[in-house]
């Protein structure tokens, strides 16, 4: 068996003449195109060397060629190795280093980098060849493709590195099992069909979008495709190719949002909107269900869980609900993902009251859950307690087995002996009609240990005054919750997969990089 690759095998013989791939228009292939593609660069990587547990660096946009790269590695029996396109070369270079990367696959708008990468030497597993995305996806061999490699579900299939930011860059192991079991899940889950058009949109270098490529061709779906996101071009894209469904990390949601709002179409084929990699507010949740006209789901997932581990969801009573109701329930970090089995532990590693009020930890254990981190015992270890999988973010749980995340452990704030959780904040400040995004953090304070700072982007065409905020804070939430400092910004710094760096603003805010506060 090769677990990955028989879902994209399975839907060549239900299916052949559906279509895989709907990009720009012009650009259509049906599922039997697509194995070809794939067939066809899996033997030529073969006849390069590249074998079982060949580490393929893939450095580019989102594309199909993604899809069929993905496809080829697992027929190998090799490693993708995800890169984020936006490190810096000294830190691609070091992921290339650790996981000892023998091939590096390019888009043509990553090639340059990627060859300039490989003239820095050799990987310790010897020299690395640097192909062309694109060009190699009509190469073969002339007699013929090698058979796919027999796998057993827990045969690593992807690393997905940090960016390093922080120290050595460390390395999540996925599994064929991991990755199976997480895209047959989301088919149940989300009611997934080979009606339904993905849309590429969030990074496919993350597994904020990454998941889908295998859910979707596993119920022979189509996939569209946006190289770098970019609000009116994902409107434009939705409404060409019909696209059904879709994750957006909060940030790319706003954008979509103020789009419609300042006079954009909003898409009419969209059913189904997804969002991670962050709390969402439920007045964010509202706009998305009137303004976008589609159903709304919140998911929370880490890269070590394949990634999703939970998804908001309402009941047919709550259907009923009135829309602030709706959305306060919508955005819940919500009930465990199938397969997933999912606890919130005090100290002790024992379960909390289901009261929606006392905190804890998250932790987890299923089939989707990685195996470790490349090479680095110790962290894997660090990672588990008593069998669970330690996630290190705080949440409630309510009776019906929703949670609710108030935190990242090293995001509690501890103000003058009060907890203080930046979501809160944050979702505070957001319901304020003038910002765009914003992220709450804490600083050093002499008498108080921690204060409370925010940083806050106003919507475009704004303007924003501190004594404003505070006003809308103040009839929201404790006087010991407000931000003491407040910046306005035009942008927030991010990570390649659009998460908020709030260790770059404690830094920033500490060494005066962030200007003048409000």
């Amino acid at each position: 068996m090769n677990p990955l690759w028989e879902l994209l095998e399975a839907t060549c013989e239900r299916q052949p003449e559906a279509c895989a791939v709907r990009e720009g228009g012009a650009s259509r292939w049906t599922y039997a195109e697509a194995r070809r593609r794939a067939v066809a660069l899996a033997a030529h990587l073969r006849e390069l060397g590249a074998v079982r547990d060949t580490r393929i660096a893939l450095l580019a946009d989102n594309r199909a060629e993604v899809l069929v790269a993905s496809f080829a590695a697992a027929r190998l029996g090799a490693l993708l190795v995800p890169l984020n396109p936006r490190l810096a070369s000294p830190e691609l270079a070091a992921i290339l280093e650790l996981a000892e990367c023998q091939v590096l696959l390019a888009d043509g708008a990553h090639l340059a980098t990627a060859r300039a990468l490989a003239d820095r030497g050799p990987s310790p597993a010897g020299e690395r060849a640097v192909l062309a995305l694109e060009e190699e996806l009509g190469k073969g061999p002339a007699d013929g493709p090698p058979p796919a490699v027999d796998l057993p579900l827990d045969a690593p299939a992807q690393l997905y590195f940090t960016s390093g930011t922080t120290g050595q860059p460390k390395g999540v192991i996925l599994t064929h099992g991991n990755i199976r079991s997480h895209a047959l899940a989301a088919v149940e889950a989300l009611g997934l069909t080979d009606s339904d058009t993905w849309g590429h949109f969030a990074p496919m270098f993350h597994l904020a979008d990454a998941w889908a490529t295998f859910a979707v061709t596993a119920v022979a779906g189509a996939h569209a495709f946006l190289p770098r996101f970019e609000a009116a071009a994902c409107l434009e894209l939705c409404s060409r190719e019909g696209v059904t469904l879709t994750n957006l990390v909060p940030t790319m949601l706003q954008r979509v949002l103020a789009a419609v709002e300042d006079g954009a179409a909003a898409p009419q084929s969209l059913r189904l909107c997804l969002s991670g990699g962050a709390p969402i507010a439920p007045a964010v949740v509202e706009r998305i269900l009137t303004t976008l006209g589609c159903a709304y789901r919140q998911t929370y997932g880490l890269t070590e869980t394949s990634p999703y581990l939970t998804l908001s969801g309402l009941t047919a009573e709550e259907e009923r609900l009135p829309l602030a109701q709706r959305a306060l329930r919508l955005a819940r970090t919500g009930a465990a993902f199938p397969t997933v089995e999912l606890r919130v532990v005090d100290e002790r590693n024992q379960p909390v009251p289901a009261d929606d009020r006392t905190v804890g930890e998250i932790v987890v254990r299923g089939p989707t859950v990685s195996p470790g981190y490349w090479r680095n015992p110790d962290a894997t270890a660090a990672s588990r307690r008593g069998g669970w999988f330690r996630t290190g973010d705080l949440a409630t749980v309510d009776a019906t087995g929703s949670v609710l995340i108030v935190d990242r452990l090293k995001d509690l704030i501890l103000s003058g002996g009060e907890n203080v959780y930046s979501i809160e904040v944050e979702a505070v400040l957001l319901a304020h009609a003038g910002v765009l995004e914003c992220a709450v953090f804490a600083l050093p304070h002499p008498d108080l240990g921690e204060c409370v700072a925010a940083a806050v982007v106003p919507r475009v065409g704004r303007t924003l005054e501190r004594a404003e905020l505070e006003e809308h804070c103040r009839a929201r939430i404790a006087g010991y919750k407000l931000p003491r400092r407040l910046w306005l910004l035009a942008e927030l710094p991010r990570t390649g997969s659009g998460k908020i760096r709030k260790a770059a603003l404690r830094e920033q805010a500490a060494s005066g990089g962030l200007g003048p506060e409000a």
